[in-house]
């Protein structure tokens, strides 16, 4: 006997429009970067001018899965297209990493240069990117911590920002001291600063393919709470994941006394089921097998 919840309310509709006008701002803001990188000769911003092609790259992707996960299901892909927000995540992140590498291969490869790089012209348009880049991260804030497209938008727009800082820093230091290197050091910065977020993007997106239990959510919790519930003896093969960023699914073989099968107390059951882990563990999608004592034996046999 079975019973399954749906999800209420866990899509996020706000996300597509975001990232399309993060997209914009950062696509201008790109292109400024470029001119002022020729301008100035500097490395510092032509990198800063590689990590937001990266992130209109990226948020492209993310826009692609944002509408495809708005998609109804089919009797094909019966959960319809939620995946494929994470699995455009994981693409953000290795964009992340892989820019990173660049950075500190071309840093490390041009250290032993002599730019020449013009300080102010540097400092002006750092500046212009820096401002870009709040922009961005003030649109995407509010989405940040629901959406996992948009975390990683707003994680490439934070990069961004520390990396405009550090460029700004580099161009003072040409412009008061002369020290060209310190053009090169920021490139290497803004690699460094850029992935321990990313690395923490793909490990949120990895624990969501390998259907790892969400974080908050304690299993021996959950089991205890379904014992809780009137007429519940037992509870096995508990397993609780995500489809996708806010959206966990949970699905559990409850064994229950054979009064509550025989006076068909089994749907009052469900229903105190579906409000228990709704109400304490924010799980909606729930799927529960009521089963009698007596199939314990057939349980273990069948079970893998």
């Amino acid at each position: 006997m079975g019973g399954s919840h749906a999800p209420h309310g866990h899509r996020h509709p706000s996300a597509r429009g975001r990232l399309l006008v993060a997209m914009a701002v950062t696509l201008i803001v790109l292109i400024v970067q470029v001119f002022g990188s020729w301008l100035s000769g500097s490395l510092a911003l032509l990198a800063d001018a590689g990590h937001l092609l990266a992130d209109v790259s990226g948020i492209g992707l993310a826009v692609l899965a944002a509408t495809l996960s708005a998609r109804p299901a089919t009797a094909r892909r019966t959960y319809g297209y939620h995946r494929a927000e994470v699995l455009a995540a994981l693409v953000n992140a290795m964009l992340l990493i892989g820019l990173a590498a660049f950075l500190l291969i071309e840093s490390w490869q041009r250290w032993g240069e002599a730019p020449d790089v013009r300080g102010v012209e540097m400092v002006v348009f750092a500046v212009i990117g820096l401002l870009g880049n709040l922009i961005v991260m003030g649109m995407l804030h509010g989405g940040a911590h629901a959406n996992l497209n948009v975390r990683g938008a707003y994680l490439h727009a934070f990069g961004d920002a520390l990396g405009s800082i550090a460029v700004i820093g580099a161009a003072l230091v040409i412009i008061t001291t002369g020290w060209q290197r310190a053009d090169v050091i920021a490139s290497a910065a803004v690699a460094l600063l850029i992935l321990p977020r990313a690395f923490r993007l793909l490990g949120e997106t990895v624990d969501v393919l390998l259907e790892a239990t969400p974080r908050g959510i304690d299993l021996a919790d959950v089991q205890a709470g379904i014992l809780r519930l009137p007429g519940v003896i037992g509870a096995h093969d508990l397993h609780v994941w995500q489809l996708t960023s806010g959206l966990p699914v949970l699905s559990v073989h409850v064994v229950v006394t054979d009064e509550v099968l025989a006076d068909g107390g089994g749907a009052r059951l469900l229903d105190a089921l579906g409000e228990c882990l709704a109400e304490q563990f924010d799980v909606e999608h729930c799927t529960f097998q009521l089963e009698p004592v007596t199939h314990a034996a057939h349980e273990r046999a069948c079970r893998v």
